[in-house]
C-alpha cells in the first residue's frame, strides 16, 4: 500500500484474474466438461453427436477429435484437452475419446487428493512417475505380431471400426484397409514404414457402402479437356508436367509494336509454332496420357488430341505425387528435358460416370506406392463419417504394421494395468503413492465408460473384471463384451488394439492433466471494445426493431 492506503493497481483495467485454489478448480472443471461432451461415444455401444455450424452445416460422428475440431471451444484449459486429441489423431489416427477421458478422469480424481490437502506438485510428480511405470508395463503386456498376418490386421481394423456407421460393412471395409496398407508400406531393412497420406479417400454420393471399392492406382475428379481426346487408354505411359502448356507472361512490363499487318501474322505464326513445339516435345516420348498441374492453351489441347494423347489439366499438386508414387513416373518442371524415361505406367486410364460426375481413374499400376478407395453411401453425411472411419482403421493397421506390437481390447489392458499399478503404489509411498493409486482408479475410466455405455452397472462389471484378472487361472485377456454385458476372453474374440494407441493416450493425458494442476494463476486481458468486425451497429444489417 502507498501512503492514504490506496490500492497498488498493475493489471490494465477490465483485466479478469483468478487465483489459487479457485483458478485451479475452474480449469479442472473446463477440462471435466469437455470429457463429458464425448463420454458418451465410446466403445461399441457409443452414440452419435449431431453438430450443427453456425452456417447450418451439419456433422454427423461419433469421432472424438471431430467432435471437439466443430466445437468452438472457449476456455483455455478445454483448450488444452482439445489439443490432446488433436495429438492422438495425428499420431495414432484413432484412440482421441479414449485421450480425452482419461485427461478427464485424472482431473477428477486430484480435485479429490486437493480436497485432502494433497499439495499440485505431489499430485503430478505421483502422477508422471505411475505414467512412466504405466509405459513399461504396457511394452511387457504387449505381444508381437507379423505385418504378414492379415487376419489380426483385419481384426484390428474391424476393433476400430465397431461402434460406428460402418459397423455393418466393417468387415468389407476392414479387407480394403488391410489391402491398401500392404500396397502403399515400404520395407528398408526391419523396418516397415507406412505413410497414411498414400491412400487417398475419395467421397461420391450414391448406391450403397458396399459400393465402396480400392483402385490400384489414384482417382481424379476431373476429365479430360477436349472432347476430341480419348476417354480409355490402355497401357498408359502417364507424362506427369507441373509447368503450363501455354506462352507465358513476361515478368516485365513489355510492349509489341506492329507496323505492318504481315507483321501480325508472323507474331501468331511463332506463338503457334512454340505450342506446338512443346506438344511435340511430350509426344516424341510417346506419352499417350499427360496430367498438368498448370493450364493448357487451347491451341495445345488441339494438337493433343490430333496426337490421340489424352490429357488432364490444374491437377491438384496432391494428385500429380501421388501418380508420380502410383505410376513409377517423374514430375517434370521443364518440357525440354522430357524423356520416355521419365513416363509413369497405368495399366487402365479411363473416366467413368460416377453419379452426376465424369472422374478420371488411373487404375491397374505396376507395385504403386499410392493407392486410392472411392467411398460410396447413401447420403452426404453417411459418406463423410465412413470416410472418417476409414481413416481411423488405416491408421491403426498402419501403426500396427510399423510398430508390430499389440494388445487387447475391451477394457482387459486398463483393468490390468490397473491391478499392476496397485500392486507397485506402496513402493513410492508418501503422499505421491495416493497420486499413483488416483492414477490407476482413472485408468479404469475406459472399461467403467465401455460398461456405462451400454447400460450396464459399472461397479459390477469392474468387479467382474477384477475378478477374471485376479482369481486362480487369470485371465490377463478378460474384457468386457458389451453387446451380453457378460466378461469374455477378448484375446479369442479378436478385439485387439495397437499398442501405440494405448501408450500416446496415456502420455498425452498425463502430461496435459499435469500442466492444469500446477496452474494456479489465471490472467484474462480484457477482450478490445468497439464496432464488429463489419463496420456496423452488431446487428447483421437487420431492419430496426427486428432485433
Amino acid at each position: 500500500m502507498i501512503p492514504g492506503n490506496a490500492p497498488v493497481v498493475i493489471l490494465k483495467e477490465g483485466t479478469k484474474r483468478d487465483s489459487g485454489r479457485r483458478a485451479t478448480h475452474n480449469n479442472i472443471a473446463a477440462a471435466k466438461a469437455i470429457a463429458e461432451a464425448v463420454r458418451s461415444t465410446l466403445g461399441p455401444k457409443g452414440m452419435d453427436k449431431m453438430l450443427v455450424d453456425s452456417m447450418g452445416d451439419v456433422v454427423i460422428t461419433n469421432d472424438g477429435v471431430t467432435i471437439l475440431k466443430e466445437v468452438e471451444v472457449e476456455h483455455p484449459a478445454a483448450k488444452m484437452i482439445v489439443e490432446i486429441a488433436k495429438t492422438q489423431d495425428s499420431e495414432c489416427g484413432d484412440g482421441t475419446t479414449t485421450a480425452v477421458i482419461l485427461a478427464g478422469e485424472l482431473l477428477k480424481n486430484a480435485e479429490e487428493l486437493l480436497e485432502k490437502g494433497v499439495h499440485p506438485t505431489a499430485i503430478s510428480n505421483g502422477y508422471r512417475r505411475a505414467a512412466g511405470e504405466s509405459l513399461k508395463l504396457l511394452e511387457k503386456i504387449a505381444r508381437p505380431i507379423s505385418k504378414n498376418d492379415t487376419s489380426t490386421l483385419k481384426a484390428i481394423a474391424i476393433t476400430s471400426m465397431t461402434g460406428k456407421s460402418s459397423e455393418t460393412n466393417a468387415d468389407f471395409l476392414a479387407d480394403l484397409t488391410v489391402k491398401s496398407i500392404k500396397m502403399v508400406s515400404e520395407s528398408s531393412g526391419k523396418q516397415v514404414s507406412v505413410d497414411r497420406d498414400n491412400i487417398k479417400i475419395q467421397k461420391k454420393q450414391g448406391v450403397s457402402i458396399s459400393d465402396t471399392e480400392l483402385v490400384s492406382g489414384i482417382i481424379m475428379d476431373k476429365e479430360p479437356v477436349h472432347t476430341g481426346m480419348p476417354t480409355k487408354v490402355s497401357n498408359a505411359k502417364v507424362a506427369l508436367i507441373d509447368a503450363p502448356l501455354e506462352i507465358k507472361k513476361t515478368e516485365i512490363e513489355s510492349k509489341i509494336q506492329i507496323n505492318d499487318p504481315s507483321q501480325i501474322q508472323a507474331f501468331l505464326d511463332q506463338e503457334e509454332a512454340s505450342i506446338k513445339k512443346m506438344v511435340d516435345q511430350i509426344n516424341k516420348t510417346k506419352a499417350n496420357v499427360l496430367i498438368c498441374q498448370k493450364g493448357i492453351d487451347d491451341l495445345a489441347q488441339h494438337y493433343l488430341a490430333k496426337y490421340g494423347i489424352m490429357a488432364i489439366r490444374r491437377a491438384k499438386k496432391s494428385d500429380i505425387e501421388a501418380l508420380a508414387k502410383a505410376t513409377g513416373g517423374r514430375v517434370v518442371s521443364n518440357l525440354d528435358s522430357i524423356s520416355t524415361n521419365d513416363l509413369g505406367f497405368a495399366g487402365l486410364v479411363e473416366v467413368r460416370k460416377i453419379g452426376e460426375d465424369d472422374m478420371t481413374f488411373v487404375t491397374d499400376c505396376k507395385n504403386p506406392k499410392a493407392v486410392s478407395i472411392l467411398v460410396r453411401g447413401g447420403s452426404e453425411h453417411v459418406i463423410d463419417e465412413i470416410e472418417r472411419n476409414l481413416d481411423d482403421a488405416i491408421g491403426v493397421v498402419a501403426l500396427v504394421v510399423k510398430d508390430g506390437k499389440i494388445v487387447t481390447g475391451g477394457g482387459a489392458v486398463e483393468i490390468e494395468l490397473a491391478l499392476k499399478l496397485r500392486k507397485y503404489a506402496p513402493r513410492v509411498g508418501g503422499r505421491e503413492q495416493m497420486a499413483f493409486e488416483s492414477f490407476a482408479q482413472a485408468v479404469e475410466v475406459v472399461p467403467s465408460t465401455l460398461a456405462e455405455n451400454a447400460g450396464l452397472d459399472v461397479i459390477d462389471t469392474l468387479m467382474g473384471l477384477r475378478k477374471a484378472h485376479t482369481q486362480k487361472g487369470r485371465n490377463p485377456h478378460a474384457g468386457l463384451d458389451a453387446y451380453t454385458g457378460k466378461v469374455v476372453n477378448m484375446k479369442s474374440r479378436n478385439v485387439v488394439e495397437p499398442l501405440r494407441v494405448k501408450t500416446q493416450a496415456l502420455s498425452s493425458a498425463t502430461d496435459v492433466a499435469t500442466m492444469i494442476l500446477r496452474i494456479d494463476d489465471v490472467i484474462a486481458s480484457k477482450q478490445p471494445e468497439g464496432p464488429p468486425p463489419d463496420g456496423g451497429d452488431g446487428m447483421g444489417g437487420m431492419p430496426p426493431g427486428m432485433m
